[in-house]
C-alpha cells in the first residue's frame, strides 16, 4: 500500500521559514517523481515543486522560485520542501504527491497517482 505522510506544517510570520517533509512507503522510491501541491480556500490546486528521485531533476512554480527548495533523501524515502521568505499568499494546505510517470512535466501539469492527507501552512502578515 502506497503511503505519503506529510509533516512540518504550521503557523509562521511573513518572511519566516518552514520545512515540510514527506515520508513515502509502499513503492520503489527511486523510480518516482515526488512533489508538493497546494490548495488555498477558494482556489484551484497547483503544483508547487517536484523532484525526480531517479535523476534529481526539479520543477518549481514561478511563484516559489528562489524561495522554496525541494530535495530527496533516497536512503530515508523522504522528500523535503524548504520554504523560505514565506508570504501570506503561500497560505494553503500542502499535499505530498507521487507519480510513476518519469517526467517531472507530468506532475508540473497537475497530475499524480498518489496523494498524502495534507498539512496546513499559514503565513501571517
Amino acid at each position: 500500500e502506497v503511503q505519503l505522510v506529510e509533516s512540518g506544517g504550521g503557523l509562521v510570520q511573513a518572511g519566516g521559514s518552514l520545512r515540510l517533509s514527506c515520508a513515502a512507503s509502499g513503492f520503489s522510491f527511486d523510480d518516482y517523481v515526488i512533489g508538493w501541491f497546494r490548495q488555498a480556500p477558494g482556489k484551484e490546486r497547483e503544483a508547487v515543486s517536484c523532484i525526480s528521485t531517479r535523476d534529481g531533476s526539479t520543477y518549481y512554480a514561478d511563484s516559489v522560485k528562489g524561495r522554496f527548495t525541494i530535495s530527496s533523501d533516497n536512503a530515508k524515502n523522504t522528500v523535503n520542501l524548504q520554504m523560505n521568505t514565506l508570504k501570506p499568499e503561500d497560505t494553503a494546505t500542502y499535499y505530498c504527491a507521487a507519480t510513476i510517470d518519469p517526467s517531472i512535466v507530468t506532475m508540473a501539469s497537475g497530475r499524480s497517482d498518489y496523494w498524502g492527507q495534507g498539512t496546513q501552512v499559514a503565513v501571517s502578515s
